[in-house]
């Protein structure tokens, strides 16, 4: 999704309270609101494909699976934002009716007009939250997906997938996510989604 940011300032309570009776999500940093529009078919197929496989590998372990309409707080005063797709294991958020703050896995799929964000200043907001373990950045225009992970030593080591491609194939990766021991091929993260060379290809025959 693209965020696109809106004239007024806002305390915490009051972006909250004034969310609630907004048509559409809003993400909020230091007093700054920004309505969340946009976003691709690519990119919510990425989403529920992951969204999918991992709450049937977390069923039963007391682990919630949410996708892009749940908010993460940062801290109780903010920053918050929409994740593509996160996971909690923590007992805390499981009766959240609004706001996940303790999340171990956060996903964001990229866009043109959210990568900057997403690598930059969101990564930095979400490298505050002490449960978290791992931060991916799926790829929504070719098969690259970019895992982040908090090492013993405290700092965030990437780890990234990028299958090596022959003349007639793309050769099978499998992923691997640490904080909820979660493998799956790659190509279950991309299933059905197209591509912009597959739409250029098909455009050419």
């Amino acid at each position: 999704m693209i965020a696109v940011k809106q004239p007024q300032l806002m305390t915490p309570q009051e972006y909250l309270e004034w969310e609630d009776w907004q048509p559409i999500k809003h993400e909020y940093i230091d007093g700054e609101v920004f309505a969340m529009t946009g976003g691709t078919i690519p990119d919510n197929d990425i989403a529920v494909n992951l969204t999918s496989a991992l709450k049937n590998h977390l069923r039963g372990k007391g682990c919630k699976v949410q996708m892009a309409d749940a908010k993460v707080g940062i801290s109780q005063n903010g920053p918050f934002h929409y994740p593509d797709v996160m996971v909690s294991c923590d007992k805390s958020d499981r009766t959240a009716r609004k706001i996940i703050y303790h999340p171990c896995l956060i996903v964001e799929v990229l866009s043109a007009g959210t990568e900057s964000f997403d690598r930059g200043k969101k990564f930095a907001n979400y490298r505050r939250i002490d449960s978290l373990k791992e931060y991916v950045l799926i790829d929504a225009d070719r098969m690259a997906v970019e895992c982040y992970r908090l090492n013993e030593k405290g700092r965030w080591e990437l780890n990234p997938y990028i299958p090596e491609e022959t003349d007639t194939e793309v050769i099978e990766m499998d992923i691997h996510l640490q904080s909820v021991d979660f493998h799956c091929p790659i190509s279950l993260l991309y299933e059905d989604v197209v591509f912009p060379e597959d739409i250029l290809n098909s455009s050419e025959n």
